[in-house]
């Protein structure tokens, strides 16, 4: 039995329960029961992950379960399970059922596209966790601004889908299978040609606009800003990490099928600019916001950057940095989220004069989004310092400074430099500002409580321990 398949059994289930048994509750105990549901089978899948394992080509070539996918099979599990824990500690959500469904549902996309060996796969579990994810940042309909961020999205992700199905229509027209070790094979006897370099821009725009890289990032400010805080979690913690996880197949293949797209002459000067462009826009626009969570939407595009400079250096070093970077930011970054998201129930955490004085109304909260802020920094030794060394010291390994990957490197360095600044800043409202005098102190519910010290000490701990992720590769 495959995780996906309790995933949506569970789906199926909250939603009848729901129709049926907890009709006549209220909202509260609704959301808390499809919650509880939902974490369980999530828990499941989890266990029938690793209790698989990596077996390699199943259901003939269609899906190919080895390390790196069955490592995101978990990682997207972990991500899905704090999504619903911090759900549970915000404003009452007017259709539970449906938003647990949605959730899992994503969630399925996401495991999806890790294991997914064929095109077409690839683009429908893509487009299953990119629909869900446009009603997620909808979902909040007493609020203009989800409504709005919904639809951006929206546009934007269909523009992106219309340009990335160019593109493998293009890699099944020149290699005339859909496999991916079929194409790669095709790709290895024929030698370039000069639709390969056009499929392989349509890929790249598409991936683009996806991972909110620069210039393809004008959706991202507006999504985080407007979409309920679970769902912008989601979208910067799992929706990143399947993402990146597809990107790097389809550029350097896997053990057993060889290069894909990466046998293209000229692929890495393109995502190299993609890099360096995000991680110098998002820095600097950050240092411009007043909004929390427009600051944190330029720092997932910085943090993209980053990302892409690991995907070129897992063409020699392996998938492992790049993993481990993309687990780490997402329990950062969705943590804190749901710190944003118990603030927000009571009395709103939009703009960063909002958290001020939050050590007095709450030090859990200001512990746990202290922990969070300083791993995205990269301020060791918790787990987004280890992240960005193992991705640099991979990019700088094959030729130091004397290659253009080990200057790219070097400038995400001094990036990680200017973004401390604006870290610090959310830390300084948060820790050292007064708060004002009609504040109230914050109640965080016991469910989101407990999900939010689990990823801080989630954070700390594969910080200290890196090994507990790395090992698997």
């Amino acid at each position: 039995m495959q995780p996906e398949s309790v995933l949506i059994e569970a789906a199926l289930a909250v939603i009848v329960l729901d129709l049926t048994v907890m009709r006549a509750k209220d909202l509260r105990s609704r959301l808390n029961v499809a919650s509880l549901i939902g974490a369980l089978a999530v828990v499941i899948a989890a266990v029938l992950a690793v209790r698989n394992g990596a077996m390699g080509e199943i259901l003939n070539g269609v899906l190919n379960l080895d390390t790196l996918a069955v490592a995101t099979r978990v990682g997207v599990l972990g991500l899905t399970l704090l999504v619903l824990g911090i759900g549970t500690g915000g404003a009452k959500i007017r259709h539970p059922a449906e938003y647990v469904v949605i959730v899992l549902c994503a969630a399925v996309g996401f495991m999806a596209m890790a294991s997914a060996q064929q095109l077409l796969l690839v683009f429908l579990a893509l487009e299953l966790a990119s629909l869900s994810l446009y009603v997620l940042a909808g979902f909040d309909k007493s609020r203009p601004e989800s409504a709005e961020a919904g639809l951006k999205y929206f546009l934007f992700g269909g523009m992106a889908a219309a340009f990335l199905l160019f593109g493998f229509s293009l890699l099944y027209g020149l290699t005339g299978t859909l496999d991916l070790p079929g194409i790669s094979v095709v790709m290895a006897v024929s030698g370039f040609h000069p639709l390969l370099a056009v499929a392989m821009v349509m890929i790249l725009v598409g991936f683009g606009y996806k991972a909110a890289a620069a210039p393809f990032h004008l959706w991202a400010p507006d999504a985080y800003q407007g979409a309920p805080a679970p769902a912008a979690a989601f979208i910067a913690s799992a929706s990143k990490l399947s993402g990146f996880v597809l990107f790097t197949r389809l550029l350097w293949g896997s053990a057993s099928q060889g290069q894909m797209l990466g046998a293209t002459p000229g692929w890495v000067p393109v995502v190299w600019l993609l890099a360096a462009a995000s991680m110098l826009v998002g820095n600097l626009a950050a240092l411009a916001q007043s909004n929390v969570r427009r600051l944190l939407a330029y720092s997932a595009i910085a943090h993209a950057g980053g990302i892409l400079l690991g995907v070129i250096a897992s063409g020699r070093s392996g998938p492992g940095p790049l993993f481990f970077y993309l687990t780490t930011y997402g329990i950062a970054t969705a943590g804190a989220f749901g710190v944003f998201h118990v603030l927000e129930a009571q009395g709103g955490a939009q703009n960063l004069k909002d958290l001020a004085g939050l050590h007095r109304r709450s030090p859990l909260l200001a512990g746990c989004l202290m922990v969070f802020i300083l791993s995205l920094a990269g301020v060791p030794p918790l787990a987004g310092f280890f992240g960005k060394f193992t991705v640099f010291a991979a990019a700088l390994s094959p030729a130091g400074l004397g290659s253009p990957t080990g200057w790219l490197a070097v400038f995400a360095i001094a990036m990680s430099a200017v973004g401390l600044y604006y870290y610090l800043l959310i830390l300084k409202e948060a820790l050292v500002r007064p708060a004002a005098a009609e504040a109230q102190p914050v109640k965080v519910p016991a469910t989101a409580a407990l999900t939010l010290v689990a990823a801080a000490v989630l954070t700390l701990l594969f910080g200290m321990f890196p090994s507990l992720l790395l090992r698997w590769f």
